[in-house]
């Protein structure tokens, strides 16, 4: 009788394995191979398996050494490791930024907006994610940047935590949130994980923020520019086509200190200003419906007038904007009537062709 691959095979499957299968079917052999009256073949197993399974390697070669026309059986084991389980591609943010010829048109996006202040806590990433969802009922396609490298808050004022996507390496995927396309180096960190980097790789992010980013075709984006006059507004300067800035202040002179440094800022870097917005301006009593200058009064009013730029609103003090920040809903989002100055706010720059 000959010797053959299916007589082999059929001696075999009389070798069970623990969980009842027969090596055979269990699809074990590999690289089966009959040279005059030796055969050798390959038991493929998992790695964790190998040691449990020298039992049945054993018995497989004595089974295979006793067939009629087999004078020497040999079968080796091997670990079979399966595929590492397939990650979405890693996208690092921040590095050196690029070089570039000066400043280019992002892909996509119309007209960029800068909002800015001279100092932290005026109000201005709560204006940002105000006016972008305003303009968005307004039936424009908006987009918003979160460029505040140290301190991102635009995930929690968008209510979104998703990380987004990268499908290469290269490319981000941004995130929606009320009408608004958004992406911010938060969806990127954990939220009480500190960016503790230098000029360059702060640039570097920036770049990336605008240049990587699939933005699709926007009216306009909105830029939520860190607090001061440092890397990050430089850089917006330099390598993006800007279309004007917006300086966001309140009415008191400290405030209002530090926005003429960012006016002259913008004005240093060619940066058209398309107005100023006075933030906290006023507060009325919710009891008495008496209205209260809590930090004085007109400032930024004055402030726009002697520098013949448009006060382009006066957003009120109201616990229900920061309720509605912190909740991740902005009020302009709502029915509120507080929103409604953000409403008028995103009127009157559509009016004027700047969103």
């Amino acid at each position: 009788m000959t010797l053959t691959r299916e007589i082999i095979l059929d001696a075999l499957s009389v070798l069970r394995l623990p969980d009842g299968r027969d090596i055979v079917s269990a699809d074990l052999i590999r690289a089966l191979t009959i040279d005059s009256d030796t055969v050798r073949f390959v038991l493929e197993v998992d790695a964790k398996d190998g040691k449990a399974m020298e039992p049945v390697r054993q018995a497989a070669e004595q089974i295979v050494g006793q067939l009629d026309g087999v004078g020497k059986a040999s079968v080796l084991l091997t670990a079979h490791t399966p595929e590492p389980k397939k990650e979405p591609p890693n996208l690092k943010i921040g590095g050196h930024p690029k070089p570039s010829s000066g400043p280019e048109r992002v892909a996509g996006v119309d007209r960029i907006l800068a909002i800015a202040s001279g100092k932290g806590g005026v109000g201005k990433s709560t204006v940002a994610s105000n006016l972008a969802v305003a303009l968005a009922r307004q039936g424009r396609r908006v987009g918003l940047l979160d460029a505040d490298i140290y301190g991102p808050s635009q995930p929690r004022m968008m209510g979104v935590s998703e990380r987004p996507s990268s499908p290469d390496g290269k490319t981000i995927i941004p995130l929606q949130a009320h009408g608004v396309t958004m992406m911010s180096i938060g969806l990127m960190l954990k939220e009480d994980e500190a960016v503790i980097w230098r000029g360059p790789m702060l640039m570097g992010a920036l770049q990336q923020m605008l240049g990587q980013v699939q933005w699709g075709d926007l009216d306009v984006l909105i830029v939520d520019l860190p607090p001061g006059t440092g890397d990050v507004q430089l850089t917006l300067a330099q390598k993006a086509e800007v279309t004007g800035a917006i300086v966001v202040s309140t009415p008191q002179d400290v405030a209002l200190l530090d926005a003429r440094k960012a006016l002259n800022m913008f004005e240093k870097t060619n940066t058209p200003v398309l107005g100023m917005i006075e933030n906290m301006s006023y507060y009325v009593c919710p009891k008495c419906g008496d209205e209260a200058h809590i930090f004085g009064h007109g400032g930024a009013a004055g402030e726009a007038e002697k520098l013949g730029l448009p006060l382009l609103g006066q957003i009120p003090l109201e616990l229900d904007i920061r309720i509605a920040g912190d909740s991740g809903t902005p009020i302009a989002a709502t029915d509120n009537p507080v929103g409604e100055a953000y409403d008028k706010l995103a009127s009157r720059l559509v009016a004027g062709g700047m969103a």
